[in-house]
């Protein structure tokens, strides 16, 4: 916006516009509080209007009276300012959010598909769900699909997480933890039956445990938050966390008011 480019120039114009109205009584402290800047401000700018001829006054003081110059300058930079509104409105009716997803199947633009999620991943595919969403353009089977116009809800319900708290290396570590029970608490799934989607550790024996126990860990760095999130996309968390590192799991689990248990993994 070339008009208000220069320092100062977007406030010449607003008191301008302000002077055009013709009110006898404006004052500086007036102009002031309308455009939230001191009066100082206002007197440096009047004078400098006055200067360029864009303002009449008598000795600086009101009442002021706008020039057919400062009209020529008004009328000027609310036109340019204009365009720029305008231009900046048809951009943001054109503009699109934009959701990325899973293809499950050969997509094209345009086309209006349905959404669900699976393990914690948003997939599209020409089936319908509850939820839907418009291609924004071509993808294949397994690739990612950009999608707009997302409407209706996703179909997706709030996993459980299961916290083991075991021993520091002080107090033995791995050594000291029941390792079978950690094992069976793997097996048996969440307290409503289910598998666990993910396993979480917090702490060097923590890793320790579950590599001993032969099991992937998928969570690690960011434990605390990464366990939230996944539990909120619908996974369910094993987490085996060493010590008082478990306070950051349930500070978190509450403020996201995901469903929690808590065991203790020492012999």
């Amino acid at each position: 916006m070339k008009a208000f480019k220069k320092r100062g120039a977007l406030t010449h114009f607003q008191i301008l516009s302000e002077i055009s109205k013709q009110d006898p009584h404006l004052k500086q402290k007036d102009l002031a509080k309308k455009l939230g800047i001191t009066i100082q401000a206002v007197s440096e700018n009047i004078k400098t209007l006055i200067e360029l001829g864009y303002i009449t006054s008598k000795d600086g003081r009101s009442p002021y009276k706008i020039t057919q110059a400062g009209i020529d300058k008004v009328k000027k930079d609310a036109i340019n300012l204009r365009k720029y509104s305008d231009s900046v409105l048809e951009t943001m009716n054109h503009y699109k959010t934009i959701w990325p997803a899973i293809a499950t199947e050969e997509l094209k633009k345009e086309d209006i598909v349905g959404l669900y999620m699976d393990g914690g991943v948003l997939y599209a595919h020409k089936k319908e769900e509850n939820a839907t969403g418009v291609v924004i353009s071509d993808a294949e089977p397994g690739m990612d699909v950009s999608l707009t116009n997302l409407t209706g809800l996703i179909d997706m319900n709030v996993g459980e997480v299961t916290v083991i708290i075991v021993p520091t290396i002080k107090d033995g570590g791995s050594k000291s933890s029941d390792l079978e029970l950690i094992k069976n608490v793997y097996a048996k799934g969440t307290n409503t039956g289910e598998e666990f989607d993910k396993i979480a550790v917090a702490g060097t024996v923590s890793r320790a445990i579950i590599n001993k126990l032969d099991l992937n860990i998928d969570i690690e760095f960011a434990a605390p938050q990464g366990t939230a999130n996944a539990a909120r996309k619908g996974l369910n968390v094993l987490a085996v966390v060493v010590g008082d590192m478990s306070k950051a799991f349930t500070r978190e689990l509450e403020s996201e008011k995901i469903k929690f248990n808590i065991i203790d993994g020492a012999k």
